[in-house]
């Protein structure tokens, strides 16, 4: 399954490690985040290229994206996808805990820190795209 192989995240940019920790800590049943990370990436994954001018970008992979954001910005994510408060705050942490995840072993502990004062966001790309 997609989200036991951290080299291929499925239809959204969250792999398995992430995607668990999201859901002991969700108040979400844990079959309901596969559904909304995948409408969010459907969202944010046309959206790419401003993400890439407007924020911090601080990890880049073949199939993914990472950036630092403003810490209200999933509440408008939430409203433009009509999420409740409990699936958005669902979304936002499995985003943040693969953020976290995407440091290396020096790195993580400045993305943890950087977390407690912005939010974060995770965009699949495509990996047949070109290198920007």
């Amino acid at each position: 399954m997609a989200d036991e192989d951290s080299h291929s995240p499925g239809p959204y940019p969250i792999e398995g490690t992430a995607l668990v920790k999201t859901a002991a800590l969700a108040s979400v049943p844990a079959e309901r985040l596969p559904e909304l990370l995948a409408r969010v990436q459907a969202d944010l994954g046309p959206q790419i290229d401003e993400y890439r001018r407007r924020y911090e970008r601080v990890a880049a992979e073949p199939d993914r994206e990472t950036f630092l954001v403003e810490p209200d910005h999933w509440e408008g994510i939430a409203d433009r996808l009509a999420l409740s408060d409990r699936e958005r705050d669902a979304v936002a942490r499995a985003h943040e805990a693969a953020v976290e995840r995407a440091g290396d072993d020096d790195r993580r502990a400045e993305f943890e820190t950087a977390l407690e004062i912005r939010s974060g966001v995770v965009i699949g790309v495509s990996d047949d795209r070109d290198s920007e």
